[in-house]
């Protein structure tokens, strides 16, 4: 089981994400704590979780480009995860996809809010619920049990993504987000995709 927290606490895109965190933190606290921070905070944790519903289900699921350059980057970020779902390697978003996002989403909060702590506060949401994403996504492909009734729960769903359809169940940290938009069914309901492994195959 150590070795199993190892795995992820030691991983360098992991590592990046927590000093990236842990450098905001340290800006709050040197220049004081006050309430827009905590509410530009939650901002970030909305924000990324929208986001994550919605990549997942329209950029990771996408038909697969016929650029070869461009298909080469969606395997990497989703095609092949599918098709090798316990594989570490391919178990985290890399830091040339997440990086560039993070900072995309914090610019763009800044050029609209024109405060900068709040826009740290803001980026320490969108971070704190990206790593909690690759936490709930590293839990539900190896083999620990979650503690807690939620936990299990937010695993089952993301292995029917994997093992049952490709084409329900998207919300990896925030599973509550399919049934806005559809996309939570009853797993009896719910007929074995053929592709369900092979994603990059789908017509």
């Amino acid at each position: 089981m150590k070795g199993l927290y190892r795995d992820f606490f030691s991983h360098p895109d992991i590592l990046v994400m927590f000093l990236i965190l842990l450098s905001g933190l340290t800006t709050i606290l040197l220049n004081g704590f006050h309430a827009s921070l905590a509410f530009c905070f939650f901002l970030g944790m909305i924000g990324f979780a929208i986001s994550e519903y919605f990549t997942h289900r329209f950029v990771f699921h996408q038909k697969a480009p016929k650029n070869k350059f461009l298909l080469k980057l969606m395997k990497r970020l989703h095609y092949d995860h599918h098709k090798y779902p316990n594989d570490l390697k391919l178990l985290f978003l890399p830091l040339w996809y997440s990086l560039p996002n993070f900072l995309a989403f914090a610019a763009l909060f800044y050029a609209v809010h024109h405060d900068l702590m709040d826009t740290v506060a803001f980026g320490l949401g969108l971070m704190g619920m990206l790593l909690l994403y690759e936490w709930k996504h590293y839990i539900a492909h190896r083999p620990l049990i979650p503690g807690g009734r939620f936990g299990r729960w937010v695993k089952k769903v993301h292995l029917l993504h994997h093992f049952k359809n490709e084409n329900y169940w998207f919300g990896v940290s925030t599973p509550f987000l399919d049934y806005a938009f559809g996309t939570f069914k009853d797993e009896k309901q719910v007929k074995t995709s053929k592709t369900v492994k092979n994603i990059e195959k789908r017509a």
